[in-house]
């Protein structure tokens, strides 16, 4: 048993996707078939169920999981505490952003980090934020940097960076643009395009108009904020968006008690050791937080 067929065994149990697992790893998808049969060989049992397309974990499967996980956090362990007795910084950051960080926050980031540490490889992912802490969780991703939960979670370490103010926003023609005086009765009665639904930046929303006695149905949903931006200006919904994001094609409503915050930082799994790439990468982080 190799950890690299462990590796790929977790891959394709999280993704339920040979090919997935594949390009989550970079490797080719019969690079990662023949890694699962090598282990399934070793262990003498099947790990797999192939019904049609789905990819589902056997009863074996389900067991070696767990453990599975834990073999690779200790290999990965032992191999960072090692390299960690150099103080050169060096070797592979896995690394997560969220979609709206990774192009509002952390270009200048990585362009100092890259130029202070090039030996240093980044292996970036960019995740839901809500999918990041998963990854940190499991042990896959060293670091991420995402909207805050509202609540610590169990395993993890966050660290807040940024503020980021949320606004209503609406196309200059919107129906609404005219109005000095907008209440939330007002809002309900346009459509409404809001982040996907059990992610962090919608809970908060939802929360400032369930406490008034209103539950939003939007029209869609994405985690693009991009886009939700792009159909905003268009005159398509209202939305709620970072203050960041506001251009000619916006303007913000002003509503009354309506009053959003989120929080932008990274985290890091509670008891894992971190790598000296990792540790530095926190520090060139926190050198562009807020008041810095």
């Amino acid at each position: 048993m190799e950890s690299s067929q462990l590796t790929a065994f977790i891959a394709v149990a999280e993704t339920a996707s040979f090919s997935l697992a594949a390009e989550k790893l970079h490797l080719t998808q019969p690079a990662i078939s023949k890694r699962i049969a090598l282990l399934e060989g070793n262990l003498r049992v099947k790990l797999f169920d192939r019904i049609g397309r789905q990819v589902l974990l056997t009863e074996a499967g389900r067991i070696l999981l767990d453990r599975a996980r834990t073999i690779t956090r200790e290999i990965n362990t032992t191999r960072i505490l090692i390299a960690n007795l150099s103080s050169q910084v060096s070797g592979t950051l896995t690394l997560a952003a969220s979609h709206h960080i990774g192009l509002h926050r952390l270009p200048p980031v990585l362009r100092e980090y890259t130029e202070r540490y090039p030996q240093v490889k980044i292996d970036i992912s960019f995740l839901e934020s809500e999918r990041a802490y998963e990854e940190v969780a499991h042990g896959g991703i060293e670091l991420a940097i995402v909207t805050l939960a509202p609540h610590k979670l169990l395993k993890i370490n966050a660290q807040s960076l940024w503020e980021d103010g949320l606004c209503l926003m609406i196309a200059r023609d919107h129906p609404l643009a005219g109005n000095s005086k907008v209440s939330f009765e007002d809002l309900v009665k346009f459509p409404v395009i809001l982040p996907a639904e059990n992610t962090f930046t919608r809970k908060l929303i939802e929360a400032q108009f369930q406490a008034r006695g209103y539950n939003l149905k939007p029209e869609m949903s994405t985690n693009y904020l991009e886009t939700i931006r792009m159909m905003v200006s268009i005159g398509m919904a209202w939305s709620v968006l970072p203050r960041t994001m506001l251009d000619d094609d916006l303007r913000i409503l002003n509503v009354r008690n309506f009053h959003i915050s989120r929080s932008l930082g990274y985290i890091v799994h509670e008891y894992h050791t971190l790598s000296n790439a990792a540790n530095s990468f926190i520090t060139v982080l926190e050198a562009h937080a807020d008041g810095h």
